[in-house]
Order: structure tokens, then sequence, then C-alpha cells
């Protein structure tokens, strides 16, 4: 009886927060009429032909730069791999909406870079500032999980074929790479997804010209207020990254089956003089270049906050807590941080707790259904905030503006990465370990309380962690659902773009990646199992 309530209560919340707008959407915009005349529309054939495009090639982008240091990571060990290897990874945990003001600073025509060689570098507003953009936010995804298979492929296979006369580049492509496929296709697929619902960066740092279909459904609903339009593409996009994810996770579980090995392949340890030779001064350049690709926006954000006037100085942070230089808000920033903390602890709560309720029916029990009640419990994995915002305004109109209604929104969206480390970490607890304490007299739950989740207590740190993180970065659904008095510290920082104020945006984004580095400090010390 308890896990039919358990499982009821699980799928109630799920109807509650993704399937409801989800109907919502397509009540408003399953129209042929609508569809054919948004698929007959030059305009919107471009725009969906370049979300494709720019997808593509942020992809292969990522590839190229993340597979050297994915080989690196995984064949050698030298001092300092550990605290590089978390360094290249901070990306992923910073909001999209700093890392475009980022590249606004470095790349923009009174930028850093301008400022270095005297001209306008021509990248900002532009596909290759979408680009760029993308392959610095998702290179870390490619480091971790193909460095994470390599490191398991067997030295043996490499051993036999070099027996046998092949070396160098022959080797790599005849055995190694058909190897690491799995972790290719898994980190590239995932990639794809997350630039084809890109939001923010196409949003500021593409212009009108390079309009994605994410920022196509924001602009008609937002701008043109026309809900038929918005919905019918959002119809499309729902379409695509439910296609998309479905594809992912089959070759996540190629990827997981491939990395299950038990085998570590030992590293070789990099001396002073192996970093004299050719190859090691190769090894030395690519670490140079990346760690640069990787700090140059971050830094930028940071120089633009101190600087004013030409000179060092914390006058933007003092405009910053100023009441009189906030005039785009309806709050201060102490409010706007309030928010956005309130926002995230709230989050933290509602989506670990379905994460935990989700995962513990999913794991622990086996029911006629089951199968279909994991892909309902991962669907919401593939929902964008764009289409997810647009869902929430038709299914609860009366209540826009709510923070209760951001709060959902939030859940919903970090409720996947929840249960993604949430599940990770209780497949680790073997049945064995349940069957024991309940052998001894505990009650299921009593076994699961006091016995299993200390034992997933990691995974559990981690997802809460991503939750906050993620409802920290949110831009795109919160500025579909928010009233000015419930302004967050990432529609700030947007709003600052907007006005062209990079000082204060500055200022306000040094403050919100403090907090994600501090987040993310504390996943990393938790262990790997986010990754």
């Amino acid at each position: 009886m308890r896990s039919k309530i358990l499982l009821l209560a699980s799928l109630s919340a799920l109807a509650l927060l993704f399937y409801y707008p989800v109907v919502s959407i397509l009540v408003w915009g399953f129209s042929p009429s609508t569809l054919l005349e948004v698929l007959r529309d030059e305009y919107y054939r471009r725009v969906i032909a370049f979300t494709f495009w720019q997808a593509i090639l942020s992809t292969l982008l990522t590839l190229a730069i993340g597979l050297p240091g994915a080989y690196l990571f995984a064949n050698y060990e030298f001092p300092g791999k550990r605290v590089l290897k978390a360094l290249l990874t901070v990306p992923f945990v910073m909001p999209s909406v700093m890392v475009a003001l980022g590249f606004i600073v470095l790349f923009g025509r009174s930028g850093m870079v301008a400022s270095l060689i005297g001209r306008d570098p021509g990248i900002l507003y532009s596909w290759k500032a979408i680009i760029l953009a993308h392959a610095f936010y998702n290179f870390p995804v490619v480091l971790r999980m193909v460095s994470a298979l390599w490191e398991r492929i067997s030295p043996s296979y490499e051993e036999v074929a070099s027996t046998l006369g092949a070396k160098g580049f022959t080797l790599f492509f005849s055995v190694t790479l058909p190897m690491l496929l799995p972790g290719l296709a898994a980190a590239g697929m995932l990639t794809f997804i997350f630039c084809f619902m890109s939001f923010s960066i196409p949003l500021i740092l593409g212009g009108y010209r390079y309009t994605t279909l994410e920022v196509a459904i924001f602009t008609s609903i937002m701008t043109l207020l026309d809900f038929r339009t918005g919905s019918a593409l959002a119809l499309l996009q729902m379409a695509f990254s439910f296609t998309f994810m479905y594809l992912y996770l089959n070759l996540l579980d190629e990827y997981s089956r491939a990395s299950s090995q038990g085998i570590i392949r030992r590293q070789r340890r990099v001396s002073l003089g192996d970093l004299l030779t050719v190859k090691g001064l190769v090894m030395l350049l690519y670490f140079a270049f990346i760690t640069a690709f990787i700090l140059g926006p971050l830094f930028a954000v940071v120089y633009s906050s101190l600087i004013y006037g030409d000179r060092l100085s914390l006058e933007w942070y003092k405009r910053l807590f100023s009441e009189e230089y906030n005039p785009l808000f309806g709050t201060n920033v102490l409010g706007i941080i309030k928010n956005s903390l309130l926002f995230g602890f709230s989050t933290v709560v509602l989506a670990t707790l379905l994460a935990l309720l989700t995962a513990y029916v999913s794991h622990r029990w086996s029911f006629r259904g089951k199968r279909v009640f994991d892909t309902l419990a991962t669907l919401p994995l593939a929902s964008s905030p764009i289409v997810l915002g647009l869902g929430y305004l038709l299914a609860f109109r009366e209540f826009v503006g709510s923070p209760l209604l951001i709060i959902m929104a939030h859940t919903t969206m970090a409720y996947p990465f929840a249960l993604r480390s949430i599940s990770a970490a209780l497949k680790k607890v073997g049945v064995s370990v349940r069957e024991a304490a309940m052998s001894l007299g505990a009650t299921e739950l009593r076994a699961f309380l006091n016995v299993e989740l200390p034992l997933a207590l990691g995974g559990l740190i981690v997802g809460a962690i991503f939750s906050f993180a993620m409802s920290m970065a949110e831009l795109g659904a919160t500025y579909m659902l928010y009233k000015p008095e419930y302004t967050t510290m990432t529609i700030a920082v947007y709003r600052y773009i907007g006005a062209r104020q990079f000082g204060p945006a500055s200022a306000l984004a040094v403050l919100l990646m403090v907090i994600s580095a501090i987040g993310f400090m504390i996943i990393e010390r938790v262990g790997e199992e986010a990754w």
C-alpha cells in the first residue's frame, strides 16, 4: 500500500510541475494550420536551420577542443592535475548570462581584446560569438565524460596492436577511437542538446540576425504577444528536444556499459625533463591555451567590475548597493540577492525531495509499468526554460508573477539533475545492505533512511548543490514569470547588459560567480558523482 502511495505522489508532482504545462501548450499550439503557417514562413525555416547549424558547429568545436584534454587527463599524472581539472570544469556551473557578459567585455568594440589589437575583433553579435561561447560552456562535459571512459580502456588492446605494427595515429584511429566512441557520442549528443536549447547566449551574443528557436519562442510571447505562433514553435522545439533526449539516453546506456569496466589504466608521471621535449611543449601550449580560453571571460568580468574611470576602484560595487543607482528594478540589490537565495534554497528542498522520492520508487521496487514510469520521470530533462515558461504562462495564468510559480519552474528544471545524481548514488549501494538491515528487524523504510540514504549522502549533496546552482543561473523561464519585486540576480545582470551598464553588471556577476564557485567547490569536495 505504501509503495502505491509513494508512486502516486511522485506521478502527481510530475503531472503538476511538468505535464500539465506541456498539455497546455499542446492545447494552444496543436493546430495544423498554425504549424503549417510557421513551417511555410521563410523566416522561421531560417531560424530552425540556424538552430541546427550552430548546435552542430558548437558540438564539433567543443569535441575538437576537449578531446586532447581528455587524452592528457586520462593518460598522464602531473603536479596540480586535480586543481587544473577542477579549474577547467568551472564554466559548466557558471550562469550562462555571466558567460555572455564575459564575452561582451572581452570581445566588444571597446573590450579588452579590441584595446590590445587596436580594432574591433569582429566576434561579438555574430555566429562566431555563439559558437565560441557554447564551446566555452560545454568544454567540461567532453573533458569529464571522455577522460572518464579513456581511463578505463585497457592498455592491453593498444599493446597488442603495437606489437602488430600499429603506431601513432594509426593506433589511435584503429584501436583507441572505436573504444572511445560511446563516450564521444554521449558527450557530443549532450553538448548538442545544450547548444540546441541554449537561450541566454544566442539572445545576448547573437543579435537579431542570429536568432535560434528558443529566442524566437521568447520573442513571439514576450515581445509580439503572439501566443499561438509561440506555442506552435514550442511544439516543434519539444518534438526536437524529446527526440534528441531519447537518442542521448540510449547513448548514455552504451557509455555507462563501456565505462563500468573495473580497469583503471596506469598513468604516466610527467617529469620536468618530459616538459622540455616536443610532446611536453605541445602539452604546455595546449593547457596554456585552454586556461586562457576558460579564464579569459571570467577574468574580463572581474576586471570590468574593478575598473572605473580607467583606474582600479570599488565604485561599481558601491553603486550596486546604493539605492539611487538602481532605477531598473522594482527592488534594491539586497532584495535581488534575497530573491535569488530564496528561490535557490526552495528549489533545493523541493527538487531534492522529488528526486529522492522518484529514485526510491524507481530503484527499489518492481511493478507493472515501471518502464513507462521511468520514461515519464526522465522526460523533464528534455524541457527547455522557454518552453516551460510558456507552459506555466498558459497553465497558471492567474498565478503569473507569484514567487511560488517561479519556484515550481526552477524545481522542474533542477529535478532531473538531482534525480540523476541521487539515482547514481543509490545504484552503488548494494541490495545486500538493505537485506541485511531488514533481516535484523528494520522495516523497508527504516532500512532506507538509516542505512541506504547515509551511504548515498554524497549523491544527495551533489544533487542539492546542482539544484541550487541551476536556480541561481536560470533566466528564461524566470523572465517570463516574474514581477519586478521578484527580480533575481541573473535577470538583473541581463537588464544591466540591455541598458549597456557593463560596470554594475560585472559587479553583480562577480557576486553570482562567487556563489556558483562555492557550490562547485562543495561538489568537488564531495566527489565525482555529478559527472
